[in-house]
């Protein structure tokens, strides 16, 4: 009766997106959208229930085309929360979000999510084949996919078995015959082929040995140049080499520059930060922002 009880509590939940009787508001923005990948945050406030406090208070921010965005914060800052304001896992109490000028909350959420490629900190592999993860819906070639997986040198670890395909390779429940690193290296594959404009990473790196770590700070570095891209940091070496960092305290942006701007002045909250790894910590990071 367990299971009834669910079925019924989900078939009474509201349906997500714009809601019953407002489907007229709902845009259809053209097949080459978004073709820029500039990302807007409008005085943004958001919270995850009505009882619940704001997570989101007023947070503005605007990410050009192609730039590079590492999002650094304490624990509870709202770090995460503009993922889930961004893919409309929670809708917005106020302000807008905005991709190539486009208000994400009259746009349908096929559309969006589609527009925009997540690498999560917890992989996702489905039971099947490795193109299947890499190709869901058969939309690329092999010689495509084949290419993802060299961009993130993982050729060698699909071909081990010589008797099939490669691609044909079977993923087990949750990828489990796969190491969390080589199930981030998948997802990144998968994130590569569909050349999306705007590519999120929540802590991509956060679960992976220092060799993994290494081949997705490359991929960053030379395969998402044409893209706009929004990380969370775990580690700060991941996103000091970034266009830009934005920094969030309890809900707000409250520095948002080049990270070696940031480092210029001693009293900004990432200074702060990076004084805390240490004299060795601390020198390494300056070396690699040039100062």
């Amino acid at each position: 009766m367990v299971a009834v009880e669910r079925l019924k509590f989900y078939s009474n939940v509201e349906m997500e997106g714009v809601g019953k009787g407002k489907e007229h508001l709902v845009m259809k923005p053209d097949a080459a959208w978004p073709s820029e990948g500039v990302v807007e945050f409008k005085n943004v406030t958001m919270r995850y229930r009505p009882e619940l406090p704001l997570v989101l208070k007023g947070m503005s921010l605007s990410i050009s085309r192609n730039e590079k965005v590492g999002i650094c914060g304490r624990t509870g800052a709202g770090k995460s929360s503009i993922m889930v304001a961004l893919l409309r896992l929670v809708d917005i109490e106020d302000g807008q979000i905005c991709i190539d000028g486009i208000d994400t909350s009259k746009i349908g959420l096929d559309h969006l999510r589609t527009a925009v490629a997540i690498i999560p900190q917890d992989p996702v592999l489905f039971s099947g084949t490795v193109r299947f993860n890499l190709d869901p819906f058969d939309q690329y070639t092999d010689d495509d996919v084949w290419q993802a997986l060299k961009d993130v040198q993982m050729v060698d670890r699909v071909q081990v078995d010589a008797t099939v395909n490669g691609l044909q390779t079977v993923v087990a429940e949750s990828g489990s015959n796969f190491s969390v690193g080589e199930s981030q290296l998948l997802c990144i594959a998968r994130a590569l082929l569909r050349k999306t404009k705007i590519v999120l990473l929540d802590e991509a790196t956060a679960s992976c040995d220092g060799r993994t770590d290494s081949i997705i700070q490359n991929v960053m570095k030379t395969k998402f140049e044409h893209a706009t891209v929004l990380t969370i940091a775990h580690r700060l070496e991941t996103i000091i080499f970034y266009d830009k960092i934005a920094v969030i305290s309890e809900g707000k942006i409250v520095e948002f520059a080049s990270p070696k701007e940031l480092l210029q002045d001693k009293t900004s909250d990432f200074c702060k930060v990076i004084n805390e790894m240490g004299t060795e910590g601390k020198k390494r990071m300056m070396t690699m922002v040039g100062l």
